[in-house]
Formats: structure tokens, C-alpha cells, sequence
């Protein structure tokens, strides 16, 4: 399957402007940062000398045993006792405004492109459920690289089956395809129809 690598014209050509300055690199950052956080469950925790379970009697009387004072079991200067300061059950997550994200999409793409990574197909489907023609096919777009994201509009069942043993490489539709996608592989692979697609969501 014949490829070409995707140049800032023909991008522009599918409404996609190409960001050829430092504009969008925070946006990248937040949107990314972000996404990572949101992905945290946040179910860290620990209990504290309140929660622990243990007696809450005194360990020995006040005075007249030689030992330094003690209230209870379950103080946190005791091994098995309660932990100051721990984690407890929370939320990570952040929000990212609409327009900040869509800002570092485009720059994260344009960066791509820029760097001609990004390569353009007509098409991309295998013919069989078999992860030795999904792998040869890639390869004979991308080459020998180590990841490559693969973008299209839709894909057939047999194309999910073939590539879902390749840990290396991702399929993504162009609906559904990040920022982060974008800057986590060697190379990007998009059909034109996908092309278009990403320009219609970049100024919808």
C-alpha cells in the first residue's frame, strides 16, 4: 500500500491549520497533564490513629512503671499504630476548557506534520483476521519503527481482530483520537477521509 508523507499544504488543503510557531505548546501541556490526572483513581489509603483498629485503653498506668507515658495503642510513634498524614480516597481530576484542548490538538498535530511523521493512505483494512498481515501492512507504510497510530474514519471488524494482539501500534477513529495519541507514536498513519474528518472536528 503506497503512502506520502502529509506536508503543511496539503493539510491546509482539509482545513487544518498548522501551527509553524511556539503557540499551543502549554495548551499541549495542560491537556496532557490532564488526561494523565484523569486517568489516576485516586483510591490511595491509610488509617489513621482514629481508624485503626485497635484498643483504645491505656497501655499501663500514668506513673511508677519506669516507661515513658503512653495513651493508647493506636499512636502513630507505635509500630501497628495509625499513620499521620496519609493518603486518602480522592480525586485527580482536572478540567481542561474546550478551546484549550482543541488548541493543543492542532499543535500536536501540526508538530507531526511538521516533522513528517504523519503519512497519508487511501485506505486501510486487512483482508484477514491475522495479526501477521496487520503487522506486514504497517510496515509497509510506516517501516521499521517501533509504535505507529493508525487513524481512519471507521474500521471493519476484521481490522480490530487483526491488530488487537500488536501492543506496539493502536488503531483510533478520528472522532475519538487525542493529544496524547498524537505525541505517543513514531508514526501516524491517516486515511484521507480521516484527514478531512480531523479538519471538520479542528473547526467545528
Amino acid at each position: 500500500m503506497s503512502s506520502t508523507i502529509l506536508t503543511a499544504d496539503e493539510a491546509k488543503k482539509a482545513n487544518i491549520e498548522v501551527i509553524t510557531d511556539g503557540k499551543g505548546t502549554q495548551a499541549v501541556h495542560d491537556a496532557v497533564v490532564a488526561m494523565r490526572a484523569n486517568r489516576r483513581s485516586g483510591t490511595a489509603s491509610v488509617k489513621t490513629k482514629a481508624t485503626v483498629n485497635l484498643s483504645g485503653k491505656k497501655p499501663w498506668k500514668q506513673k511508677g512503671t519506669g516507661r515513658a507515658r503512653a495513651g493508647y495503642a493506636s499512636s502513630p510513634v507505635w509500630s501497628g499504630g495509625g499513620v499521620v498524614h496519609g493518603p486518602h480516597p480522592r480525586s485527580y481530576a482536572k478540567k481542561t476548557p474546550k478551546a484549550v484542548k482543541k488548541l493543543a490538538f492542532r499543535k500536536a498535530l501540526s508538530a507531526r506534520i511538521l516533522s513528517g511523521d504523519v503519512l497519508i493512505v487511501d485506505s486501510f483494512e486487512v483482508k484477514e483476521p491475522k495479526t501477521k498481515g496487520f503487522v506486514s501492512q504497517v510496515k509497509g507504510i510506516a517501516g521499521e519503527v517501533r509504535r505507529t497510530l493508525v487513524i481512519a474514519v471507521t474500521f471493519s471488524d476484521i481490522t480490530f481482530l487483526a491488530a488487537r494482539n500488536v501492543a506496539t501500534d493502536l488503531l483510533m477513529t478520528a472522532a475519538e483520537v487525542n493529544t496524547e495519541n498524537l505525541l505517543a507514536f513514531d508514526k501516524i498513519i491517516i486515511t484521507r477521509d480521516a484527514l478531512e474528518a480531523l479538519g471538520q472536528r479542528l473547526n467545528g
